[in-house]
């Protein structure tokens, strides 16, 4: 290759740039748009275990949605009469045989609770999507309703993504109180946050808009969030407690996203005890 033939090989083409640029953002918007849910949702179907390991005697609860989904629980009640129930929704990932050790916190703290799949998680029916949780959600608050709880005895409890669904809930009907935890404001805003260059504002299709549902909220509520939380930032959470009305509390815990319930130990159980123990008065 000569002088001039390098030279002309080696030059770089500023619109060659721009389309191979564009390409590859484009197909990068397309894989977000198309391939979202495999990210937002990543159910396991095998349940490892049960309450009964946490040494938890338990219901197993079989129920419909609204559009026929077959949706599976487990309904554990409290040791000792109480009028309490709470209403359990977990995260994106993962099943309810995950969440043993939460479901042990909320039983020591005298409380009846109810924790379910949404569709596509665990042994539940049908694929998810935000409608489809919604929707499980209301059908899980039915099953407690059934049982001859009052709204004002249930308390609904939302962790991570299930944070949004549970204040869906809580926007369209009474409770006795509303638990965030780790949760955030929009999904829109994480996926903002994780992709600032991508107009991700018009590719997601699933909100999951936790700041709309609050300001409709009358129920008393707690947000729980850690400074070291590496998946949701400690300013959503902040976000979170702005937007509502009051009653509100604000609980710092300490850990990461996934255990910072358990790491925060008595922290954690306290400032669930004395909210708890403030919706008697």
């Amino acid at each position: 290759m000569g002088i001039q033939e390098f030279r002309a090989f080696g030059k770089l083409n500023p619109a060659r740039i721009f389309l191979t640029v564009a390409a590859i953002y484009a197909l990068f918007c397309v894989a977000l748009f198309f391939f979202q849910d495999s990210v937002i949702y990543q159910p396991r179907q095998t349940i490892h275990v049960d309450p009964s390991i946490g040494g938890m005697d338990f219901e197993e609860i079989w129920f419909r949605a609204s559009d026929g989904v077959v949706l599976h629980g487990w309904y554990v009640g409290a040791r000792q009469p109480s009028r309490r129930a709470l209403l359990f929704f977990h995260g994106n990932a993962g099943n309810i045989s995950h969440r043993i050790e939460s479901l042990r916190i909320f039983h020591e703290l005298g409380l009846h609770v109810l924790i379910f799949d949404y569709r596509g998680y665990g042994s539940s029916e049908g694929s998810p999507s935000e409608e489809g949780l919604y929707m499980d959600g209301r059908a899980a608050l039915k099953v407690l309703l059934s049982k001859g709880f009052d709204h004002s005895d249930i308390i609904l409890f939302g962790r991570s993504l299930g944070g949004a669904v549970a204040a869906r809930i809580a926007s369209e009907t009474p409770s006795a109180a509303l638990i965030l935890e780790s949760s955030f404001t929009s999904l829109a805003a994480m996926a903002a946050r994780a992709a600032p260059l991508f107009p991700v504002g018009l590719l997601i299709r699933s909100q999951y808009a936790t700041e709309k549902a609050l300001p409709l909220i009358k129920a008393p509520l707690l947000v729980i969030h850690s400074p070291e939380d590496e998946m949701v930032p400690f300013s959503e959470g902040k976000k979170l407690f702005d937007l509502a009305e009051e009653p509100k509390q604000f609980l710092e815990i300490s850990g990461d996203h996934n255990g910072g319930f358990i790491l925060s130990g008595e922290t954690y159980r306290k400032g669930l005890g004395d909210f708890l123990s403030g919706l008697e008065k």
